[in-house]
């Protein structure tokens, strides 16, 4: 089966969305302990981009995890921030864990 076309796009965004945050955590602080936990952390999102290219059903877990994490972060910032966070867990796994893109993750991934 052909990887769907949203899947395609929630794996290159949440590949995209890792490397720009690591990028930016590690230029804003890079003598900061704490970087240490955000940088594993956007590790997470790229694994999981990767992942979920090749079809691995267990990276959709990972990812709604990741986005339901930044939603229960983001409810000590901003309700606005919150409930942009909670929005897209919405969308993501809407898109995850329903036919037809939620067929693409019952094959046997490829090697």
């Amino acid at each position: 089966m052909r990887r769907p076309i949203p899947v395609t796009i929630l794996g290159g965004l949440f590949i995209v969305a890792g490397l720009v945050g690591v990028a930016y955590h590690l230029s804003e602080r890079p003598a900061d302990l704490a970087i240490v936990p955000i940088t594993l952390i956007r590790i997470l999102a790229i694994l999981g981009g990767v992942f979920l290219l090749r079809g691995h059903s267990w990276a959709r877990w990972l990812l709604v995890g990741w986005l339901g994490f930044h939603v229960v972060v983001s409810a000590f910032h901003s309700l606005p921030e919150m409930a942009a966070h909670a929005v897209l867990l919405i969308v993501v796994a809407y898109f995850l864990f329903t036919p037809p893109d939620s067929k693409y993750f019952q094959q046997a991934p490829p090697g």
